[in-house]
């Protein structure tokens, strides 16, 4: 019932050795009862903030993919009256249409080729910039508690021109915190904007983060960024380079990718 008193008073009043080791039984029994009960409890509230934690986020991300859901929805309408309209105003609707038609087929079969294509060897040399960094004197440097990687957008556009020879027409530049990467190659051209950003989950990285993706001058749509971005893994993993390191902060200016790393104790 959660009284105690009544133990230490019988501890006191015990008339034999016996008796009092008979009592010291009980009361290690109720001590080890209350433990397991604080233990059960501990468990609980743990859980409770966990589940508390899950739910939040699950939240904020329901709330995001209204958000996306909302604005994509407003950029269809748009689209559709915009559309509807220049064909209305072309004197040429048929024709308007057959072209709208074509351009969509040319998208389907050869722009998102193209487009994986970049993403897939920028993704596959990314496994290889460590090696790239190690193999620098000046990019990885240490005052002997914070590691430093520096990074000149030619030396990177050189590494990724050494690793696939589609980079021979496309380039990489650092400046005003954003990294943006175009080229051209035919008749086809194609141009990624972003930001590099540090995630920690699942585990710690440095992440490029598109934020706009223009094939032939025709800005792709949110939808296709993220389902890019989720095919193709092209993170910076600071453990690949030393594996007791852990990114903490990256900035893209004046040409140069700058990381910085401290012990993960």
């Amino acid at each position: 019932m959660g009284e105690r008193e009544n133990l230490f008073t019988l501890l006191l009043s015990a008339s034999s050795l016996s008796g009092f080791f008979r009592i010291m039984e009980f009361y290690d029994l109720i001590i080890q009862n209350d433990r397991e009960v604080l233990s059960a409890y501990d468990q609980q509230y743990k859980e409770l903030v966990s589940a508390q934690a899950n739910a939040s986020r699950n939240a904020a991300q329901l709330a995001e993919v209204k958000g996306n859901l909302v604005n994509q929805r407003a950029r269809v309408v748009a689209l559709e009256k915009q559309v509807n309209g220049a064909l209305a105003a072309s004197g040429k609707p048929e024709a308007m249409a057959r072209l709208i038609e074509e351009f969509t087929l040319y998208w389907e079969n050869v722009g998102l080729y193209e487009v994986k294509r970049h993403f897939q060897a920028l993704a596959n040399a990314m496994n290889h910039l460590p090696d790239f960094i190690q193999s620098s004197k000046n990019m990885l440097k240490t005052n002997g508690r914070e590691y430093t990687i520096n990074i000149h957008e030619d030396d990177l556009n050189e590494f990724l021109r050494s690793e696939d020879e589609l980079f021979n027409s496309f380039a990489f530049h650092f400046n005003d915190g954003k990294v943006s990467a175009e080229g051209e190659s035919g008749n086809l051209s194609l141009l990624i904007e972003g930001e590099y950003t540090i995630i920690h989950e699942p585990e710690n990285a440095i992440m490029f983060q598109v934020d706009k993706l223009v094939f032939n001058r025709l800005e792709l749509p949110d939808t296709t960024r993220k389902a890019l971005q989720e095919e193709f893994d092209m993170n910076f993993y600071p453990k690949q380079l030393v594996s007791f390191l852990k990114a903490t902060e990256v900035t893209s200016e004046n040409k140069n990718l700058t990381v910085k790393l401290q012990l993960d104790m």
